[in-house]
């Protein structure tokens, strides 16, 4: 607000209060300095301090009371070898602020205490030095500086020799006992309860299986061979609903078991209506985790972010007013946060902000070029389309054009319906 004053103008905040706290004047003279003219003066306080703060040469400074940074958690992966365990992890996306480092811990038993060790701006390390046959425990946490913001779940594994296998006694068949059979990956996570969890090897569906009531979920896949892959899996909830792809690439090794841990599916989203009239309420809701807390994102001019509890269900539903909201498109999407895990912000779904209610019907959009079903077409896709690029018999969901062979044809229909 504004106050006058005899040959000047100063500027001042407004309180910002709750039911439990009240911020006065927080736009009041702490140290943050003061700017002048001829004709005002503004007293400002000194900004929030955030770890990993960017500049350029144009950017939006997001600072003061109302602004913290966070960061999805990464999702770690454990393959053991001869005396050590080799880890990688997803990249920790930051929120204003940078992930400048991730911390290694390792443990010998499940739940710590950890060791933590930090290994620098990378999305892999090998741990050395263990002893074949012990199971050691890992977690990975991401810092923006000195300020840690997120933490993996746990991932186990268990150095062995390749000698290991079979050793010793007796010459029973099979000899030489060098090979540990062929590379077996597993998959653990949270999704919802009881829900359906579908995984996916380059595009195509691999297993299914279902979450516990308290919405962990453990897959494994065997009978692989040595190569690279795209493992990619999603969520879907007690009504139907999808939720966003999780997707990531990993070179698997012959004779060797890969855990995979720590994979928190993104909520699932709905809207009760496709276009709410201005001032009226439109109802946000979906499924995630047992008695988390969800964040809801309101995309407009402003930016709203809503926290709303999930029930014993995992189930979360939020009335939003849309009377700050202009009238015209607007979207929404939401994330969940459990502990010190957070999950990354789930699919987008749209709505029209007008002069009338039009209640939201819940029909799929398959789009061309969609090869993972998640409403995108994006590098995922791309992805799977190199994979099958010339090859014999590709699957009819990848040969888009269905003439038996996935060439540029299908490469310029995807590009076409391309949505990043």
């Amino acid at each position: 607000m504004f106050s006058f004053y005899p040959g000047a103008l100063f500027l001042e905040a407004e309180d910002f209060s709750s039911d439990n706290f009240i911020v006065r004047d927080p736009i009041i003279t702490i140290g943050g300095g003061r700017s002048a003219s001829a004709s005002f003066e503004i007293f400002s306080s000194a900004g929030q301090v955030a770890g990993g703060e960017n500049t350029s040469v144009s950017f939006v400074s997001r600072s003061g009371f109302l602004y913290f940074p966070f960061a999805t958690s990464p999702t770690a992966s454990a393959t053991a070898g001869d005396g050590k365990v080799d880890l990688t992890w997803t990249s920790s996306v930051g929120t204003l602020a940078n992930i400048t480092t991730y911390q290694l811990g390792t443990a010998t038993v499940s739940g710590g205490p950890y060791t933590f060790e930090s290994v620098g701006n990378v999305l892999a390390f090998s741990k050395t030095g263990l002893t074949n046959g012990t199971a050691y425990y890992f977690k990975v946490r991401s810092f923006a500086n000195t300020l840690q913001l997120a933490e993996s779940s746990q991932v186990t594994a268990t150095p062995s020799s390749s000698s290991d296998a079979g050793g010793g006694g007796g010459g029973g068949g099979g000899g030489g006992g060098s090979s540990t059979g062929p590379p077996q990956v597993i998959f653990s996570g949270r999704a919802y309860p009881l829900s359906k969890v579908t995984l996916l090897k380059d595009g195509q569906i691999a297993i299914t299986t279902i979450a516990g009531p308290d919405s962990n979920f453990t897959v494994s896949l065997s009978g692989l061979s040595t190569g690279n892959y795209i493992f990619s899996i999603y969520g879907q909830d007690n009504n139907g609903r999808r939720s966003d792809l999780f997707a990531f690439p990993r070179f698997i090794s012959q004779g060797a078991a890969t855990n995979i841990g720590g994979i928190f599916i993104t909520p699932t989203i709905a809207v009760d209506k496709s276009e709410v009239k201005q001032g009226d309420n439109i109802a946000i809701f979906g499924q995630s985790v047992p008695s988390s807390e969800v964040t809801i994102l309101v995309n407009s001019e402003e930016e709203f972010f809503i926290k709303t509890p999930a029930d014993n269900n995992g189930v979360y539903l939020h009335n939003f007013d849309t009377t700050p909201l202009e009238k015209g498109q607007h979207s929404t999407r939401s994330k969940v946060t459990l502990a010190k895990e957070i999950s990354s912000f789930g699919k987008t779904i749209g709505f029209i902000v007008g002069n009338k209610n039009v209640a939201s019907l819940s029909e799929a959009v398959i789009i061309k070029g969609d090869l993972d079903g998640d409403g995108r077409v994006n590098l995922i896709d791309f992805s799977i389309f190199a994979y099958w690029y010339q090859a014999s018999a590709p699957p009819s969901s990848v040969d888009i054009n269905g003439d038996g062979k996935v060439d540029l044809t299908d490469f310029s229909i995807m590009a076409y319906y391309w949505t990043g």
